[in-house]
């Protein structure tokens, strides 16, 4: 439930600063809605992000909903950047001269970066808390959703502050110069749009990953059925594309480390399907409203999941099969009640199952 406007009682509120230092695309693709409704509310004012060193790119095409970065100098305990004690304090000196009028910590749970937001000196920060830890304004400051999934935590806390909500949908505008960089590819001259899918075997955190032989088999599969396969990664994850390449029947496109994000978003935006693990490209194919098939190994499909179950469709192994009293022949292989799921490993078979689903849905573009 919404407090009424309780931002109204510090009007006028034109400086903002967002802390939100973490290091993945779909840690800030997440928390796109809940920008995109800031700055609605409050359409003069001049809304920064302190974040990585990455994230000035960010900012910059998503100008119309954030006007200026700052580079996250490192803090003790938050382990994104190694804190100096030089520049900490030189930061904090120069921000506080900034006179920000509001703070908003969408960092985290807020432990240990509550106590760097109220650093900043702002008229009135708020956030997320854990009871028991550092609440500094229990008016301002939300308990931490942790049951919801990432979008909506900060959603939860732009209807707690008072904020009218537009939507969950995430957003990543394309502009001319990432299709010129991505038809400046070679090989990408052949692709035909809506022929080809995107399969993106790597993540961030190597934990994640299905294994590459498991990626192959889905990717000759997928060029079985007519499609030309793109093998889509950073330059860290070409080892893993390459090796996916050398377990495949058939010939993919391998762009891993080739492409800008800017590319590899207008690549996407044209492909008919992506399989991934995952991690930032997921988020990037929600955003474009792309159809996907996530495949989660070691994550939190509640927190992490597209929120388009139509468009995209997840795998983990607690979701790939339903529980034993629906299909009843599961019982005996482990389930003992209604409650418990099982968990078997995802294969290539169930995989192609939902590729197959997806792309025999005509799922309605929402603008």
């Amino acid at each position: 439930m919404s407090h009424t406007n309780q931002l109204s009682k510090h009007l006028p509120i034109t400086r903002i600063a967002i802390v939100r230092s973490l290091p993945g695309l779909g840690d800030l693709l997440c928390a796109v809605p809940a920008m995109r409704a800031l700055r609605v509310a409050f359409p003069q004012a001049q809304i920064t992000l302190i974040g990585l060193a990455w994230a000035k790119a960010f900012v910059e095409r998503f100008s119309h909903h954030l006007d200026e970065f700052l580079e996250f100098p490192g803090y003790p305990g938050i382990p994104e950047v190694a804190p100096s004690v030089y520049k900490i304090p030189q930061f904090f000196t120069r921000v506080q001269q900034r006179s920000f009028d509001l703070a908003l910590q969408m960092h985290g749970s807020g432990i240990i970066s509550n106590s760097f937001t109220v650093l900043l000196g702002a008229r009135v920060n708020a956030g997320f808390y854990l009871p028991g830890q550092y609440c500094p304004d229990p008016n301002y400051f939300l308990e931490y959703p942790t049951h919801e999934p990432e979008v909506w935590r900060h959603l939860r806390l732009m209807d707690y502050l008072g904020i009218p909500l537009l939507g969950d949908e995430l957003e990543f505008p394309l502009s001319k110069e990432d299709f010129s960089a991505l038809h400046n590819i070679e090989e990408v001259q052949s692709l035909q749009k809506g022929k080809y899918v995107c399969v993106h075997p790597g993540a961030s955190v190597s934990q994640r990953c299905w294994s590459a032989e498991n990626f192959a088999d889905v990717a000759d599969a997928l060029a079985a059925r007519g499609f030309q396969v793109v093998l889509t990664g950073t330059a860290p994850e070409a080892h893993l594309t390459q090796a996916v390449t050398k377990m495949m029947r058939s010939k993919p496109v391998d762009l891993a480390g080739r492409t800008s994000l800017g590319a590899l978003a207008a690549l996407l935006s044209q492909a008919a399907l992506l399989v991934c693990n995952d991690t930032g490209v997921s988020h990037l194919a929600a955003a474009l409203r792309v159809k996907s098939v996530v495949i989660f190994t070691n994550s939190e499909p509640h927190r992490w999941a597209p929120l388009d179950r139509d468009r995209h469709h997840i795998l983990s192994p607690e979701f790939s099969v339903p529980r034993y009293e629906w299909i009843g022949s599961l019982e005996t292989e482990g389930a003992t009640s209604p409650s418990q799921k099982l968990y078997l490993p995802i294969t290539p078979t169930m995989v192609m199952a939902q590729v197959e689903d997806l792309l025999r849905k005509e799922v309605a573009d929402v603008t």
